[in-house]
């Protein structure tokens, strides 16, 4: 039995360390949209967005990327777009050919995924399916699964038919020239071949957009050229080229600003090439990773602005799925 006395000391010092006052603080105020604004007006979408930086979690951290992004174009920085093969697999591919046909943005850096199968789609569709989908059952009928997104292997097929032409070209140019391609144009002439307005890569080469590929073997490319090999042993494409070429124009930039989808090699290469000038002047990642791992893929931005790769401040990352959230920066931001 506590004394009654001793059970007001043992109040006071409860009411001492929870209800002891506090300072203020300066900074927005919490509050999301009022859904009661769209009841007697015409449902404003932008508001919607703009609501998301006031949400709090990663809703805040999505508006803070739509206020980096809106400076990157209002001061004209050149932009970097990275993103990863999955995301032209998804319907993101029709976003990205958006922004290269109007000239959005300046430099494309992604995965071999990212060019082929653009170029894949221009020769038949991809179909939604389920990710639980049976990958042995699957197998049997000729289709591959990318997530809840299928993927007939006829599509790749025609590819070969697409792809060894070019490649031949190529090595006969080679063969008379001596002059061995670059990647980027390797992936300029696809999109001269290919000749299609779907394209992102139609867009890129009428429009002289630069893209980067700094893993070209590691997807279907690769095995073309595998397969290629066998009657062309002496068949090359020059990988030095590149990376010169895009550390020299990144250093004459007079401002940067990085848009990256996913992480891998390219959020790497993009950052990387970006160390040449001491850093980004802004960057936005969306990727769902955590960084505990250590590796460079799902690190934070301030892992890069220790290595130079992005200058210090206008920089964040958002936790999320890109496809749900790059559509929505494009229609506040790029429209």
């Amino acid at each position: 039995m506590i004394p009654k006395k001793s059970k007001e000391n043992l109040e006071k010092i409860g009411r001492k360390n929870v209800l002891f006052d506090s300072e203020e603080i300066e900074g927005d105020k919490v509050k999301g949209f009022d859904f009661n604004e769209w009841k007697n007006e015409k449902k404003n979408y932008e508001r919607l967005i703009e609501s998301f930086l006031t949400t709090g979690f990663q809703s805040t951290h999505f508006g803070k990327s739509i206020e980096i992004i809106k400076k990157m174009i209002m001061e004209k920085v050149t932009i970097y777009l990275g993103y990863t093969s999955n995301m032209v697999s998804s319907g993101l591919r029709e976003v990205f050919r958006y922004l290269a046909e109007h000239k959005k943005i300046d430099v494309i850096v992604t995965t071999a995924g990212g060019i082929e199968e653009d170029l894949i789609k221009c020769f038949g569709d991809f179909k939604i399916g389920k990710f639980s989908e049976s990958g042995e059952l699957l197998r049997e009928k000729g289709v591959n699964r990318i997530g809840n997104i299928l993927v007939p292997n006829s599509r790749y097929v025609k590819f070969e038919k697409f792809i060894m032409p070019v490649l031949e070209k190529i090595y006969n140019e080679q063969k008379k020239t001596g002059k061995i391609v670059s990647v980027s144009e390797l992936i300029k002439m696809l999109g001269k071949e290919i000749n299609n307005k779907e394209s992102i890569y139609y867009w890129c080469y009428k429009n002289n957009i630069k893209v980067y590929c700094p893993g070209i073997t590691d997807g279907s490319f690769g095995d073309m050229i595998h397969f290629f090999q066998y009657k062309n042993k002496d068949f090359k494409i020059d990988i030095a080229k590149d990376i010169h070429e895009i550390n020299e124009y990144t250093i004459t930039r007079k401002k940067t600003g990085c848009i990256i989808l996913g992480s891998g090699i390219m959020k790497h290469h993009i950052l990387n090439t970006n160390m040449m000038r001491n850093g980004a002047d802004y960057c936005v990642l969306i990727n769902s990773g955590e960084e505990w791992d250590g590796a460079d893929s799902n690190a934070r931005p301030d892992e890069a602005v220790s290595w130079g790769k992005l200058k210090k401040g206008e920089s964040i990352k958002v936790f999320g799925d890109a496809t749900i959230l790059f559509p929505l920066i494009v229609a506040r931001c790029f429209t």
